[in-house]
């Protein structure tokens, strides 16, 4: 059962990070990016792949080092 839910979330996270790059505004892209890449964590965790839960744990991070970037110069 854990295993189904796993993929799901897998599956969910590559849809959402795939529909970001479609996404024209910038809040909603990096929003995609971000929840794509924590389905993509809890996935990737559950196959216990050390080399990709870093990877996803780096692609969160930059998303959020981005965003707050981006927030940073509008102020």
């Amino acid at each position: 059962m854990v295993a189904i839910f796993a993929k799901i979330f897998g599956v969910l996270g590559l849809l959402t990070i795939t529909r970001g790059v479609f996404i024209k505004k910038e809040k909603s892209r990096d929003l995609s990016f971000a929840v794509g890449g924590v389905l993509l964590l809890v996935y990737s965790i559950y196959l216990r792949d050390t080399i990709f839960i870093v990877l996803q744990i780096v692609f969160i991070l930059s998303n959020i080092y981005q965003e707050f970037q981006i927030n940073y110069k509008r102020r």
